[in-house]
């Protein structure tokens, strides 16, 4: 598969017709929306297996500021 550059894209995107940019805009923010959702969800996922195995701390701000500063 041959690569396309961003200049290359946004040409190619700019020959479409004006409906059809307005369909890509929507599809690729919904798809950057989907992939974030995705991400967030492994996140939460993780803290909590983390929080299963018992590798996280708890506490309260000061508790926290107290061991940031050692």
């Amino acid at each position: 598969m041959s690569t396309v550059t961003f200049k290359e894209a946004l040409e190619l995107i700019e020959s479409l017709p004006e409906e059809e940019r307005w369909s890509l805009i929507e599809i690729v923010r919904r798809r950057l929306v989907e992939k974030r959702r995705d991400e967030i969800a492994e996140s939460v996922r993780q803290a909590r297996e983390d929080f299963a195995r018992g590798d996280v701390k708890r506490g309260t701000v000061e508790d926290l500021l107290r061991d940031l500063r050692g």
